[in-house]
C-alpha cells in the first residue's frame, strides 16, 4: 500500500498530481468540515491513517481547521506525518517549534509571489497618495469627486516622493524598482544592509529606524511575523513619521500596533493607510472601516492566478522530493530547519 498525502485545498494543479506523485503515493483530498474532524481522521483507523505529508494553503486552515498549533501538530505526528508543504511564504500559522520537536519538515514557497505582492503595495501606495480608493467611492456614491477635492491638500503625485522600506528581501527589493521608475527616493531599513551588486546605488540604507520613518513619505513594511518583529512599528515610530504620510503594510498584522495607527488618523497624523493584513484576520477593526481614505484590501496582495499556480507546484515538489528522498527537498526547507537532512 501506498503512503498516502493530504491535500488541504488545492485547487489549481490536480493535473500534476500524477507526474509528481505516480508510483509514490496516493493523493487524498481534506474533506473535514471542522477542526475535530480533521483531528480525529489521523486516529488509527482514521480517515487520513496512512498520510506521511500533508499539503497547507493557509486559507483552508484559517477558516476549519485553524492555526497549525500544538495540538494539529500532535496529532499529525501521531499519525505518521513527516513532512508539511505549506503554500506561502510566511509560515507563522505553523508551529515549527513543536514541529521540530517532533521531527515533522516544513517546507515553504519563498519568492514566489514577490511580484504579485510587490505590484499590490504599490497599487496602495499609488491609490493612498492620490486618495483613489476614497474617489471610487464617491464616484460609486453618486457624489462624483467632491469628497476628493476636499482632501486635494493631501493628494501627492509619487515623482520625488520618498519611500521607505522596512525589509529589504525578495518583495521590498521588487517594490524598490517599480517604485524608481516613477522615480521615487528609495530608502530602507534592515538588521543590516544587503551587499552590492543586490542593491543598486540608489537604494540607500538607513540603519536605525526612526530614522527611516522621519524620511519617509510612505512606508512599506516587509518583514516575516516574529516574535522580534511583533509590534515593530508602534506610536514612537508612527509619530517619527512626517505629519501627512502614509502608512502600508502587506506584511503580517501584527508588525504594527493598529490602536497607533487608528490614533495617528484620527488626529491626522498619517494621511492614509494602504492595509492587507491585520492582526485578527479574518476580522478587521470597524474603527478602521471609518476612514474613507485608508485603503483596505482582504489579505490578497500575493494572491495571482499565475502565481497560486506557481506555489501549488513549488511546494508539491517539495513533498515529491522528500518521498523520493531527493536531496532537493532540503531546498525550500523554513529557516528553522535549514541544516536538517530529509
Amino acid at each position: 500500500m501506498l503512503p498516502r498525502i493530504l491535500l488541504c485545498n488545492l485547487r489549481f494543479t490536480h493535473e500534476h498530481l500524477g507526474k509528481l506523485f505516480n508510483g509514490l503515493a496516493e493523493a487524498v483530498a481534506m474533506d473535514s468540515p471542522t477542526r475535530a474532524d480533521f483531528l480525529a481522521g489521523f486516529r488509527p483507523g482514521g480517515k487520513y491513517a496512512g498520510t506521511v505529508g500533508v499539503y497547507r494553503r493557509n486559507v483552508i486552515s484559517t477558516a476549519r481547521i485553524g492555526v497549525f498549533d500544538t495540538e494539529v501538530i500532535d496529532a499529525l505526528a501521531a499519525g505518521g506525518v513527516k513532512w508539511i508543504a505549506h503554500n506561502g511564504a510566511g509560515y507563522d500559522e505553523v508551529d515549527i517549534a513543536r514541529c521540530i520537536e517532533k521531527g515533522i519538515y516544513v517546507s515553504y514557497v519563498p519568492g514566489v509571489a514577490d511580484d504579485a505582492t510587490a505590484t499590490a503595495t504599490l497599487y496602495l501606495i499609488i491609490s493612498c497618495l492620490r486618495n483613489f480608493s476614497l474617489a471610487e467611492r464617491s464616484l460609486r456614491g453618486h457624489t462624483w469627486k467632491a469628497p476628493v477635492s476636499a482632501r486635494l491638500h493631501v493628494s501627492h503625485d509619487l515623482t520625488t516622493r520618498t519611500l521607505g522600506i522596512v525589509g529589504l528581501g525578495g518583495i521590498g527589493l521588487r517594490l524598490a524598482h517599480l517604485a524608481r521608475a516613477f522615480p521615487m527616493r528609495v530608502l530602507y531599513h534592515s538588521r543590516s544592509p544587503r551587499p552590492s551588486p543586490e542593491v543598486p546605488e540608489w537604494c540607500t540604507y538607513v540603519p536605525v529606524l526612526k530614522d527611516l520613518c522621519a524620511q519617509a513619505d510612505v512606508l512599506s513594511l516587509h518583514v516575516p511575523f516574529t516574535q522580534q518583529t511583533a509590534g515593530l512599528i508602534g506610536e514612537a515610530e508612527i509619530r517619527a513619521m512626517k505629519p501627512g504620510s502614509v502608512l502600508v503594510n502587506t506584511a503580517r498584522g501584527k508588525v504594527v500596533d493598529e490602536d497607533a495607527v487608528i490614533r495617528a488618523l484620527e488626529d491626522g497624523h498619517l494621511s492614509s493607510v494602504g492595509l492587507d493584513v491585520y492582526p485578527s484576520e479574518p476580522h478587521i477593526n470597524p474603527r478602521l472601516l471609518a476612514f474613507p481614505q485608508a485603503v483596505l484590501l482582504p489579505h490578497v496582495a500575493g494572491e495571482s492566478g499565475d502565481t497560486e499556480v506557481l506555489r501549488e507546484v513549488r511546494a508539491l515538489e517539495s513533498l515529491s522530493a522528500f518521498l523520493k528522498g531527493d536531496p532537493e527537498a532540503g531546498r525550500d526547507l523554513v529557516p528553522e530547519m535549514k541544516g536538517m537532512i530529509p
